[in-house]
Order: C-alpha cells, then structure tokens, then sequence
C-alpha cells in the first residue's frame, strides 16, 4: 500500500518508508471517530468558505499491540514561518477534561486531512512524541473519489536517510469495530445523506409527526370556521355539530388553570403508586416462592423435627 501512496501523491515518497516494512500495530477503529473527523471539516470550510486542514487528536485504548481508537478531540494549533504548532495548552486542558469521563481512554496520536503525509506532517508528528513515545497519525481524504473509506493510518518509524536518523510512515491496516450506539447513528447518517433535498432529509418519525400536526390544524380551522359562520348567521345552527364540538373542547385540558395542575399531580401521584405497589407485590410473591423452596431442602436435609422452624 506505501508503494501506491508513493506514485499517486506526490512529495509523499520522501517520508513514507520502504516498502517491505510493516507497521507493528493492528488498530480497530471506531466510526465515531471518522464522523466527528468529517464533521470538524465540514463546519470549518462553511465557516471559512474554503477547505481547510483541520487537526485533533484520537483517543481511545491500547493493549500490547491492539489499538481501539474510540473517540477524538480537536485540536487548536498556530501557523508560525509557513510550519505549524500545537497549542499544548489547550491539548492539556482537554487531556484534563475527557479524563474525568473517560479515565481508561489515552492519548493514540493525532488526525488530520489531506491527500497523502508530507513533510508538514512529519514536523507535526514530532511535536507528539512528548505524549505517547509512537502516535498513530490519522489521515481523512475529503475529496477522494473512491468507493472505499477514504482514510489511512500510518505508525511512525525511524530509519537511516543518507546516514542520517529520519522519522518515516508506515502504513498500518485497520479493521471497523461497530457498537449498536454507532450503528443506529451511522444508519441514522446514511439514510439523510441520500435524501434529494434538504425538507426530504428530516427523520421519518418527525415528518409522520408533522403531517398529523398539519391535519389536525386543517381540522381545527374547519370547525372554527363553521362555529364563527353560525355565530355570524352565515349558515344554520346545527345543534348536534355544537354539541360535538363543545364535547370536543372539554376534552383538551387547560394548562395554565391551577385546578388541572392539581389534578394532573393527582393522577400521576396514583399512577406511581400504583406502580410502586405492583412492584413491592412482585417482589413478595419472589420471596414467597424463595421461602417455599428454603424450606423444602431444609426439610429434606434435615428432617421433620426442624419443619417447625420455618413454618
């Protein structure tokens, strides 16, 4: 795989290893983690109004060779020369905050866009090696053209340049590691991804949910419409519609009368005890058949003489 980085991007041969090497690692990755990567792209080029290299780090955990990465976190950095440079105050600040929440999540390393590592890359990578001795460099293409997921993951390795120790990448494999959270977010995500248009895009449940509301409406108006015709004499008084529409009205409560208030925490009062008692009966009926068969071993372990203990 290094050797097609190699030929389609370019500069990338500079700082990619040979290609015989390995990366030593094998990493599960979690969708999570590339759809907060998206999004941070995406909100950054709508409020810039041009694509922009976004950066963050990965976090997550580590057992001898096998990394999870599970989560991440951006990044705020400063160009300074044309090179740029990790605010490690802010990262410290966030390391603080997400280990109080996830305390058996780590440091991995760091994400970043981009259609191939570069020199840029490197410099960035180094400025890790404080916090973890071997990041994991994480890289999202947002505008490859591809039916595969346009990622790569690379493990840094050090390695003679014309005599020289030079820090290169090595392309490591990946495998999906899916919890039932991240299914039904991803599935949810898809399914509005392949929407038409921006009113299409809206969950199904929200839209039944709005046509109900829209009839209901439609209906409201209709029979307003006839009540303030009657009044008007525009058209004939039908008692039975009256009655109907009178009996309709009783039946929506008035929110805002302290009466309904009351009798609102009333019902809800009875209804949480009557829940309270059918749990408080449930459990009863456990220890009832609990003690029936106590006493039952009891009585054959230990003859007729103890049944008077237990009865």
């Amino acid at each position: 795989m290094s050797s097609e980085m190699e030929v389609d991007c370019p500069g990338v041969g500079s700082v990619m290893a040979s290609p015989g090497t390995t990366g030593s690692v094998t990493v599960a990755l979690h969708p999570l983690v590339i759809m907060n990567i998206s999004e941070h792209w995406t909100r950054v080029k709508a409020q810039e109004g041009k694509p922009m290299q976004v950066l963050g780090a990965v976090i997550g955990e580590q057992k001898g060779r096998k990394i999870e990465i599970m989560n991440s976190l951006e990044l705020v950095f400063n160009v300074v020369d044309g090179e740029i440079i990790i605010d490690m105050d802010y990262y410290n600040l966030k390391e603080e905050q997400f280990k109080q929440v996830f305390s058996e999540m780590e440091f991995l390393g760091w994400y970043s866009t981009g259609d191939g590592p570069t020199e840029s890359d490197i410099k960035i990578h180094k400025q890790f090696f404080s916090i973890n001795e071997s990041p994991v460099f994480f890289q999202l293409s947002p505008t490859a053209r591809t039916s595969d997921l346009p990622i790569k993951l690379y493990e840094s390795v050090i390695d003679l340049v014309k005599g020289e120790a030079t820090v290169l990448f090595v392309d490591i494999p990946y495998t999906l590691a899916t919890e039932e959270a991240e299914r039904i977010g991803v599935d949810h995500v898809a399914r509005m991804s392949q929407a038409e248009t921006g009113d299409s895009s809206t969950a199904e449940h929200l839209l039944a949910q709005h046509s109900s509301i829209k009839m209901l409406h439609s209906r409201i108006k209709l029979i307003l419409a006839y009540i303030q015709a009657a009044q008007s004499g525009e058209v004939p008084k039908n008692h039975d519609i009256l009655r109907e529409a009178q009996s309709l009205c009783y039946r929506l409560p008035v929110i805002s009368s302290d009466k309904f208030g009351q009798d609102y925490y009333t019902q809800c009062n009875d209804v949480c005890l009557m829940s309270y008692l059918g749990a408080i009966t449930k459990g009863c009926n456990t220890m009832n058949q609990f003690l029936g068969k106590f006493n039952i071993l009891y009585d054959k372990g230990m003859g007729r003489r103890v049944r008077g203990l237990f009865f």
